[in-house]
């Protein structure tokens, strides 16, 4: 795909609730494929989380129409009363964004995702929430609100009228339970981050966690350090290692140096070290650039940033993030208009 000037273009990240399973994750990449004006960009898998990251942009039309095929498939071979992860979980196909790329406003991604939902609702007969932008309701425009209690909640959910679904059933039938709901968005590239910490503890990783994030220690009403920030902890088995797990909702806020540099000060502060970082899905090329000239300013004084290239700034980035620990870091599969380019 190459992004000409006219063309209108949406993104879409679903993750759906298998991490596990090849042949589940290879039919349902399959449905996006094989949807006309679609190209998948990266498919992200975890095992631990058992959840899996798509990408893919394209027409308005034409991504509604990839986000339906990829439900349809995902929900027919996903049970969710069987599934189990580290990751908080809703249903098979967990949330549905849709973020505006090129000549495509956010009103009309709002707009997609209230068809979306509706689709959903009425050819699936899976209930949705609609969170970001596409909210209806204020306290919905948070993901982590509608993610309380995961999957194990939804049926006392869906027995009060408070939690009445924007579209689709408002009963807990056959239907749902192996579905569970679909959280549809509408919002700004949002960028999922992970630091490995060199310790074992899962409290440990969530202590800096609530001192970083934006809603920080919600039992005394502390705020956290950063704005749009949500974060958490866990521990990964395949690493042997706790983690911090973040989703920067605004990098130009809050930015993948910010993050790092806390959380590696707040892990020293408790007697260990970080280990490095990961990806989950794309980034953007200004959040990866942005991190360099951080590091360029604070480790190469002296040199004009404004006269480095974007090139040495993501390898500079990469560097001091630590974002090859885990696995190499291949720019041109992991920086997002970098595969638009192909």
């Amino acid at each position: 795909m190459i992004l000409e000037s006219s063309d209108r273009l949406v993104e879409c990240v679903p993750n759906i609730s298998e991490g596990r399973d090849s042949a589940i994750i290879n039919s349902v990449a399959d449905a996006v494929k094989n949807t006309p004006g679609v190209k998948l960009l990266y498919v992200d898998s975890n095992k631990d989380a058992n959840r899996t990251v798509f990408t893919f942009t394209g027409s308005p039309d034409s991504v509604l129409e990839g986000a339906f095929n990829l439900t349809r498939i995902s929900t027919s071979l996903i049970d969710m009363r069987e599934q189990n992860g580290v990751h908080v979980r809703n249903g098979a196909v967990d949330v549905c964004p849709f973020i505006p790329v090129n000549n495509v406003t956010m009103d009309e991604c709002v707009k997609i995702a209230h068809r979306f939902a509706q689709m959903a609702g009425d050819k699936l007969g899976i209930p949705s929430y609609l969170y970001g932008n596409a909210a209806n309701i204020k306290q919905r425009r948070k993901l982590s609100f509608l993610r309380r209690g995961g999957y194990e909640a939804l049926q006392n959910k869906l027995n009060s009228e408070l939690w009445a679904p924007d579209y689709g059933p408002d009963v807990f039938n056959d239907v749902v339970a192996k579905s569970g709901t679909i959280q549809v968005g509408a919002r700004f590239f949002m960028v999922a981050y992970n630091i490995q910490l060199k310790t074992d503890s899962i409290n440990d990783a969530k202590q800096i966690a609530r001192k970083i994030r934006t809603s920080g220690f919600k039992k005394n009403k502390t705020p956290g350090m950063f704005k749009e920030l949500m974060a958490d902890g866990w521990y990964m088995d395949s690493y042997n290692c706790a983690q911090v797990t973040m989703n920067l909702t605004d990098y130009r806020v809050t930015g993948l140096h910010h993050v790092y540099e806390a959380v590696k000060k707040e892990a020293r502060a408790k007697g260990f070290d970080v280990n490095g970082s990961e990806l989950i899905g794309l980034i953007p090329l200004d959040a990866i650039v942005d991190a360099g000239r951080y590091y360029l300013k604070h480790n190469f004084k002296g040199e004009l940033s404004s006269q480095i290239e974007d090139e040495k700034l993501i390898d500079i980035a990469v560097d001091n993030l630590g974002l090859s620990a885990i696995e190499p870091f291949k720019r041109e599969k992991r920086i997002f208009e970098f595969l638009l380019g192909d």
